[in-house]
């Protein structure tokens, strides 16, 4: 009998990112995942539909965080500045996992379906961001409008913040991607 080891889901993820940095997505089994991890397929199968999710499980934990962060921001903010503010708070959330960020970001930037999950993932933060902000009175096309321009705002400071010549944090990479859309957008 297996002895149990702890942080199984953390132990699969790590293997596939060196099995997916390795092999390619497409040329590693859940069954290789599982015995690199030290676990059983059925354990893998536990906390993943496919291969896939093992990229992308976390993110209900981030809606979660996005609304509360919504929910509970200061009523004097405009739209756009309480997405930001929501936003600049997954820092926490991801600091700790950069290096694995940067080599998730490598698998799916190599795999085409796998940068279209992403994008479905992006469409449901957004929608997720709307949602959140229309829970606060805030009119729907607005919500909407802040929502995606916000997820595009965190998509390019998640970007730069992968890159390993960056060391800035996410927080920080939010706030001046921000100011960088208020330069597009202000006609400079």
């Amino acid at each position: 009998m297996v002895r149990w080891e702890p942080d199984s889901r953390g132990r699969l993820v790590e293997a596939a990112l060196v099995l997916y940095g390795e092999r390619g997505f497409e040329n590693t089994t859940v069954e290789e995942i599982a015995a690199r991890a030290g676990l059983s397929e059925r354990t893998f199968f536990r906390y993943f539909v496919d291969k896939r999710e093992v990229l992308f499980w976390g993110s209900a934990s981030l809606e979660e965080l996005l609304d509360h962060a919504v929910r509970d921001a200061p009523m004097d903010l405009s739209p756009m500045q309480i997405v930001v503010s929501a936003l600049e708070q997954t820092g926490g959330l991801f600091e700790e996992r950069r290096d694995g960020a940067r080599q998730r970001q490598i698998v799916i930037a190599a795999n085409a379906q796998l940068r279209e999950r992403e994008l479905i993932k992006l469409a449901s933060l957004a929608s997720s961001l709307a949602d959140a902000l229309g829970r606060r009175g805030i009119a729907v096309a607005t919500a909407n409008l802040a929502a995606q321009a916000g997820i595009a705002v965190f998509r390019v400071a998640f970007e730069r913040w992968v890159d390993e010549a960056n060391d800035l944090d996410l927080a920080a990479l939010v706030r001046a991607s921000f100011a960088d859309l208020k330069d597009v957008t202000s006609g400079s």
